[in-house]
């Protein structure tokens, strides 16, 4: 990769850093604890939404989550549509259907329950809604949605996704095998709804690696090139209660209060990364999700420690100072020592929680294409400690991730 091509990525990510703090970021209201999803319904009928579109998916409803939520609704007089056919990894054809029901029910606000596909789903339904002109693959990108949607609710069941705060919506095309975002401040919820009680009956290597998106979003925004103060605090936040409690979630499912506090983990970092953005992490892990379903959350656990190695000294500063807020044992450690600890704590991790080091799916074949759709969303956008060229990222996948 040229000189100037690099000099090109850094100064497009000092200008999208500046046009970013001229936008809106107002967080969600949110409403937390134990039971808290029983009080959304009141506060949606106080926003004057009178008819919503629930979207979520038929695990869910299989369980009967959403059982509570739609007794509160019929108490307040709210009528609601339900679209549960969000998929994993959530397509325009998902999207389309849930905007007919949208429409047909006459709806005026949505209700995203789950994890970050039905977030992703109902942020997408949204955005068609304010921008019925416009197709989901011509709204992917940066700030192609810009009207205001109908308000959204948003009610997290995994400790992951961070959706519930931020601007993206994550979209796969299983024409292509694309997995795209579309980023618009107009996407982020108005409402959070933070029920820990929703999440104590997932599964351990569900709550595994969702745990370790949320601690891969904190890493990725708090050593990228693009924080501010709010996202610095917001990431440490993350971090520290991600490490304090994830472990304690994976392998005591009831604990209430480690639930709750990886909710809130998961909302810290998502408020990092919604401004101060991802990495070259998420980028193969979205394309690894386009063309082979990988979970994103598996994906990214993967990922992360291998990403950080190939960083090295680069990124040694913002990890060491990471090890020290994660209350890690570093005394006597240099900046290189603290941050290589830190690392291998993220392997730990993994290896404790039966989250492989690699993957056994991806054929040689298809690196080529992961690699330069990787890089077509990464570059130049992500303000990464050290840039990728496409051997680079062709290596890394073969050496690294198989």
């Amino acid at each position: 990769m040229s000189v100037l091509y690099k000099a090109y990525c850094r100064v497009f990510q000092k200008v999208m850093k500046l046009g970013m703090s001229f936008l809106d970021w107002s967080e969600p209201e949110i409403i937390r604890g134990a039971g808290s999803v029983k009080q959304l319904p009141a506060a949606i009928k106080a926003k004057g939404v009178s008819t919503v579109l629930v979207v979520t998916d038929k695990g869910l409803m299989g369980l009967h989550l959403l059982d509570g939520l739609f007794d509160a609704l019929a108490k307040e007089g709210i009528n609601y549509t339900v679209y549960d056919g969000v998929q994993p990894n959530p397509t325009i054809d998902n999207i389309e259907h849930a905007l007919a029901m949208y429409k047909a029910a006459e709806c005026n606000g949505i209700v995203a329950f789950g994890g970050g596909s039905p977030m992703d789903c109902a942020k997408a339904c949204g955005a068609r809604v304010a921008r019925p002109g416009k197709s989901i693959p011509q709204m992917r990108g940066q700030l192609k949605v810009l009207k205001k949607i109908p308000p959204l609710f948003a009610v997290p069941t995994t400790a992951g996704t961070g959706s519930e705060t931020t601007l993206a919506a994550v979209v796969s095309n299983p024409k292509t095998h694309e997995k795209n975002a579309i980023n618009d401040p107009r996407l982020r919820p108005l409402m959070a709804v933070l029920d820990p009680e929703l999440t104590v009956g997932l599964p351990p290597h569900i709550t595994s690696t969702t745990g370790m998106d949320a601690l891969t979003h904190a890493v990725e925004a708090y050593i990228g090139h693009s924080n501010t103060k709010s996202t610095i605090t917001a990431a440490e936040k993350a971090t520290r209660l991600i490490f304090d409690n994830l472990y304690e979630a994976y392998s005591n499912g009831k604990n209430i209060e480690a639930r709750e506090n990886m909710l809130m983990g998961s909302y810290y970092a998502g408020l990092a990364f919604t401004r101060a953005y991802v990495g070259y992490v998420h980028s193969i892990a979205h394309n690894l999700g386009g063309m082979y379903g990988t979970p994103h959350g598996l994906a990214n656990a993967v990922i992360l420690p291998h990403m950080l190695d190939f960083y090295g000294k680069k990124a040694y500063k913002p990890l060491a100072k990471l090890a020290d807020i994660a209350g890690l044992d570093t005394v006597g450690m240099n900046e290189e020592q603290k941050a290589k600890f830190f690392i291998a704590k993220i392997k730990e991790f993994n290896a404790k929680m039966n989250i492989p080091e690699k993957f056994d799916f991806i054929k040689d074949e298809d690196v080529e294409l992961i690699a330069k759709r990787a890089l077509m969303e990464g570059n130049p956008l992500y303000p990464v400690p050290k840039i990728m060229d496409l051997d680079d990222c062709k290596s890394f996948i073969r050496t690294k991730l198989m």
